[in-house]
């Protein structure tokens, strides 16, 4: 009876009183939907974290000062990879408006074009979402021998004084992420100066002190692509700069297309129609040149970046990787036809002036077309396989939301994983969240790509089939997972495969690792635990899980016997050997909300072509007398103390 009572209770409506009605003050209701102004919150690891969206707004108010004429440098400190504090030398927030420039939405002087015109933020909302996301935020603003002073702690102000200073005009802000939503967060040196050096190759004669190391651009886009690129170029780098557009290209022998893309100052990583734009004009204006030749067999190869500066830009989110805009400005020419124009003629002159790059593009678009049509009858037939391989048999389990799903607001979380066999694959399919986690699984070891060309993805199943998965044939605007996953064993053969993995997208597909989509799984090594009634550690019962067992999942040696030192006397370590024997109820950790993902990077100085020619070429004896005289004989460990599941 009781049980009826019940059911009876639980369907009953939800009752709904003027009580339910509520009203969040700004910073309130950015610190209840942060991911609404920021995206993700992350812990650091990743570029698209969101500490570091804290860090690009306040920047991005010192650069629309440089922008503005107004002060040549910025110092940034980060203090134990905590806490930050940016300070400029421009006009410094108007005093009289101070609190409400870093408190109210849709506050700010950027709607006023006449003051910011080609500015990054023009909604109000940047620096105060910095303000109500951390627990203590200080803005400082100096002008004309006055300095007015606030302090806030998760966005409600502490303190207001204005003071005479005899320093500089400009503003100071300094703040501290809160932990409690950007858990165990750090900001990485790394990718701090990454983005640091982004904001100098758009801004040259801008200096950045960053902790004391100086940051410094002369030659804008010219020294990034010089930076960036890991191939030698062709030909010497083509630069070309206009009123409000500023591009530089060159080829290299690599497959694929690479691009670096800005507005405003803001690095575009998605693209958008400027980018799309020069993709287009780009080729056309080298086919019209030459009288011939296919878009695609033209593009291969290019490395290029484009900088173009919009009245009143609009992004397709917050955090404004992907231009929407279609025009310069309200009353000015379309994105497409501005570039377009600008492409035509400086292109144009420049080969005609420069015949000796002229004849090293057309080499090189030869080259493509005649591996093209090699290739013609093998892809036709490939890409039949794979359509009805992806249809019909269960490689690859998809996710519903897709990175090229332009409008969800989910699509940046989408991903896949790519698992070595059945077992894996069906541990991480039963525990995968199937809106936006995909799976592709392997069969045995691929083949080390090496030295082939590019035809062999077409005449390799394997290759075959995960090139359709990731739908990355024509380049990465119809990538279809935002993060590409290597989900191997801890073994020497998962890393085996693992390597086997990414060679084969170094090879030919480079832009999706310089792009940043390429990770690395982490799984952990053991299981700690013990009976809640042998832990006499207070902090350990506290930070362990519900139930009997207290539980620690440890990635590295140091994590076990920390575990083992926190859940003594006895505890029970299993050894986790493949992902395949990890069920599936503890992979749903593993994989959620606290992933642990290590990001595979490709830069200039890591001679990348050196170490495949070493590890993945045929110099087999060489190999083998490293590992002999460099191996290291662990000590055994005592095996009572382990059990293996």
């Amino acid at each position: 009876m009781n049980e009826d009572n019940n059911i009876i209770e639980q369907n009953q409506p939800v009752e709904y009183t003027d009580d339910n009605i509520r009203h969040l003050s700004d910073m309130e209701h950015v610190r209840t939907r942060p991911g609404m102004y920021i995206g993700r919150l992350g812990d650091g690891s990743l570029p698209e974290d969101g500490i570091y969206v804290l860090l690009k707004e306040v920047i991005d108010n010192s650069i629309d000062e440089f922008k503005m004429k107004a002060g040549d440098r910025i110092e940034i400190n980060i203090d134990d990879n905590l806490r930050v504090s940016v300070r400029d030398y421009g006009r410094g927030i108007p005093q009289g408006k101070l609190i409400e420039a870093v408190s109210v939405l849709n506050t700010g002087g950027k709607y006023d074009s006449k003051a910011f015109k080609k500015s990054v933020g023009l909604n109000g909302v940047g620096v105060k979402a910095v303000n109500a996301l951390s627990t203590h935020f200080e803005v400082a603003s100096y002008r004309e021998g006055k300095v007015r002073k606030a302090v806030f702690e998760r966005g409600i102000l502490q303190s207001d004084v204005t003071e005479n200073s005899q320093d500089e005009n400009g503003t100071y802000i300094y703040f501290e992420p809160d932990n409690t939503l950007f858990k165990d967060y750090l900001f990485h040196d790394d990718i701090v100066e990454n983005m640091l050096r982004n904001y100098t190759y758009l801004n040259t004669g801008l200096a950045i002190m960053y902790n004391n190391r100086r940051i410094l651009s002369r030659h804008g886009l010219e020294d990034l692509l010089k930076d960036r690129m890991t191939n030698d170029p062709l030909y010497p780098i083509i630069h070309l700069k206009g009123d409000d557009i500023e591009v530089a290209f060159t080829h290299a022998n690599q497959y694929g297309e690479e691009y670096y893309s800005f507005v405003n100052g803001q690095h575009t990583t998605q693209g958008g129609t400027h980018q799309s734009a020069f993709k287009e004009h780009i080729a056309k204006t080298i086919k019209e040149f030459f009288g011939k030749y296919e878009y695609g067999d033209i593009r291969t190869g290019i490395v290029a970046a484009i900088a173009i500066n919009v009245e009143e830009p609009v992004f397709e989110s917050q955090t404004k990787i992907k231009l929407g805009s279609t025009l310069m400005a309200p009353d000015g020419d379309t994105i497409n036809k501005y570039v377009g124009d600008f492409i035509k003629q400086q292109v144009d002159n420049y080969l005609h002036i420069h015949q000796d790059v002229a004849e090293v593009i057309e080499n090189k678009v030869k080259e493509s077309e005649r591996e093209r049509k090699a290739m013609a009858g093998v892809t036709k037939l490939a890409r039949e396989r794979a359509k009805k391989a992806n249809l019909h048999n269960r490689k690859l389990r998809d996710c519903r939301i897709h990175f090229s799903d332009a409008k969800n607001e989910r699509k940046e979380e989408s991903c896949i994983f790519i698992t070595e066999g059945d077992s894996a694959s069906g541990s991480i399919t039963k525990s995968r969240d199937v809106n936006t986690q995909a799976v592709f699984s392997l069969r045995g070891k691929p083949l080390n790509s090496f030295g082939l060309t590019k035809k062999v993805v077409y005449e390799n199943e394997e290759f075959n089939l995960l090139q359709a998965a990731l739908d990355i044939e024509e380049g990465l605007d119809t990538l279809r997972y935002n993060k590409v996953i290597v989900a191997t064993d801890a073994d020497v053969d998962g890393m085996h495969i693992r390597l086997l993995i990414i060679t084969f997208f170094l090879q030919f597909f480079p832009e999706l690792i310089k792009k940043g989509h390429v990770y690395v799984l982490q799984t952990p090594l053991f299981r700690v635990r013990n009976r809640r009634t042998k832990i006499k550690n207070k902090k350990a019962l506290e930070d362990g899980k519900k139930g009997d067992f207290i539980t620690r999942y440890c990635y590295s040696e140091d994590e076990r016997q920390k575990a083992i030192h926190d859940l003594g006397p006895d505890p029970e370590i299993t050894r986790f050997k493949g992902l395949g024997e990890i069920s599936p109820e503890e992979f749903a950790g593993f994989i959620g909300p606290d992933i642990r993902l290590e990001q595979v990077t490709l830069h200039k100085n890591d001679q990348v072509q050196k170490l495949l020619e070493y590890y993945m070429g045929k110099n087999t004896m060489e190999r083998q007398n490293f590992i002999i005289d460099n191996l290291v004989i662990e000590e055994d460990r005592p095996e009572e103390e382990e059990t293996y599941d």
